[in-house]
């Protein structure tokens, strides 16, 4: 069999298969000896239908074309062997099948074109000696107290408030009712959609509910009812609210306060597995730093995996592109299904063409990182021993001992990730990371897109699970 071929672009080979004469009537005689020993006519026993009636009865034209549609699919599979060419995902042809189909002659050579995705080629450049800049994460030893005064807040008792109004840090047991502030003249204001509530129990804290809710029930007493001014903020979920003006009629039925434990051993005892409060703060201590640790790696392997997408000169099939985003989408179904909501409502045939497309250049940056660190791995001749990867998929079965892995699949993921890190650890210590105050190197346009792309996460998730929202954002 004669193969040509020819390097396109987009890391494609393009191939002109010539297809000796023999092998074409040997694939048309197969076709032909099958569908005589499956096809059922009427009048013939499986198996004994004369090879005259079976070409009348089907068609010489159906023949041919299962002939030819075998006939390069295995001329391919050998012609890639042949050739030795790292195929990734399925061919292309470049010959119109029907065009083929009809030149295609069972007892004549067939010659045709095809393109193949090939693993793509990587060029570095200069990857030793990085400057580069990596936000700091310090550790903040508030955040022990933080968690440990919400223990308290969730282990409260609740008292009835007596001799004083509401305050914030209380409890207020409520109706109330929506309306907006403006309407057409002659008009009544209309009652907001979903916006009121019987004995609705809500704590008086700041970023409760709509702004002005909480702060015009500052100073309310038990039985009192009080009509409240609010704004709707003009980035509110709902349209049909968002930068409106409303008024809510509130009546306060009961007010408590939270009379907090002590924190003591006998408090860590109640909310943790530990017998004392010592043990459970140098617990939250060490779950904290080892946080901070991670933050700060995370943000240096950020810094360096930039840099190297600046340093790759690459074609990316298609192939692997289109694979990268299966991923993606994969991995935020899997999230959303951990949340309860149906993915079916999201990932819609309507949706899924955009969502690709939103989520190409992330799949076209990740490719590119992981490509760059594989290449410095290669060149460098950085490895994982396999005693290490026996030990860290020993660590993993211990973490999760229900998972149910596949042996082969994770350990090559393991061993993946040990070069990463072994790598990404190389180019750090052959470089310089200065690290910056958190936040530094966040620059506003990239904040106000990833809040515009949480909203329109958001936005849709709202959708897939169609509620209203009114109360807290």
């Amino acid at each position: 069999m004669k193969v040509t071929q020819e390097k396109l672009p987009a890391s494609q080979i393009g191939l002109e298969i010539e297809v000796p004469s023999e092998k074409s009537k040997q694939a048309y005689e197969q076709v032909i000896k099958q569908f005589a020993r499956e096809v059922n006519i009427p009048g013939f026993r499986k198996g004994k239908v004369p090879r005259q009636v079976l070409l009348q009865r089907l068609g010489q034209t159906r023949l041919k074309a299962t002939a030819l549609e075998n006939l390069i699919n295995d001329s391919l599979q050998k012609a890639l062997e042949q050739e030795k060419i790292p195929a990734i995902g399925s061919f292309e042809l470049r010959t119109e099948f029907e065009e083929l189909l009809g030149k295609f002659d069972p007892e004549q050579p067939l010659t045709f074109s095809a393109k193949v995705d090939v693993e793509p080629e990587v060029k570095m450049g200069q990857y030793t000696g990085l400057q580069l800049q990596a936000e700091e994460v310090k550790y903040d030893e508030a955040q022990v107290d933080e968690v440990l005064a919400k223990y308290r807040s969730d282990k409260a008792t609740l008292i009835p408030v007596e001799g004083r109004s509401a305050q914030l840090g209380d409890m207020a047991l409520v109706d109330f009712a929506g309306r907006f502030a403006e309407a057409a003249e002659g008009e009544t204001p209309a009652e907001i959609p979903g916006g009121d509530a019987e004995d609705f129990q809500v704590e008086l804290s700041e970023n409760q509910f709509v702004p002005g809710f909480i702060q015009g029930m500052i100073g309310m007493n038990p039985g009192e009812t009080r009509e409240v001014s609010v704004q709707f903020p003009d980035e509110y979920s709902s349209e049909e609210l968002a930068g409106k003006p409303a008024v809510f009629t509130i009546t306060l039925k009961e007010l408590k306060e939270k009379e907090l434990p002590e924190l003591d051993d006998d408090f860590a005892q109640e909310v943790s597995e530990f017998e004392t409060l010592a043990e459970l703060r140098e617990s939250l201590e060490t779950r904290f730093k080892t946080e901070q640790e991670n933050k700060l790696s995370a943000n240096k392997e950020k810094a360096i995996s930039a840099a190297l997408v600046e340093l790759i000169d690459v074609e990316i099939p298609a192939t692997m592109v289109d694979r990268e985003i299966d991923y993606l989408l994969n991995q935020q179904a899997m999230q959303l299904k951990n949340y309860g909501i149906d993915i079916n409502q999201l990932f819609t045939e309507q949706n899924i063409g955009p969502m690709r497309e939103r989520s190409r250049p992330e799949a076209v940056e990740r490719l590119k990182q992981t490509l760059a660190l594989a290449e410095v791995a290669k060149q460098e001749s950085l490895s994982v021993e396999p005693a290490e990867v026996l030990a860290e998929v020993a660590k993993v079965r211990k973490q999760f001992p229900k998972g149910n892995f596949d042996p082969e699949k994770l350990r090559e993921f393991v061993a993946e990730d040990l070069l990463k890190q072994k790598t990404l650890k190389w180019l750090e210590e052959k470089g310089t990371i200065e690290l910056v105050p958190e936040g530094s190197l966040t620059p506003a346009a990239e904040e106000e897109a990833e809040e515009s792309d949480a909203e329109e996460s958001d936005e849709a998730v709202t959708s897939a699970i169609d509620v209203e929202v009114v109360g807290q954002e």
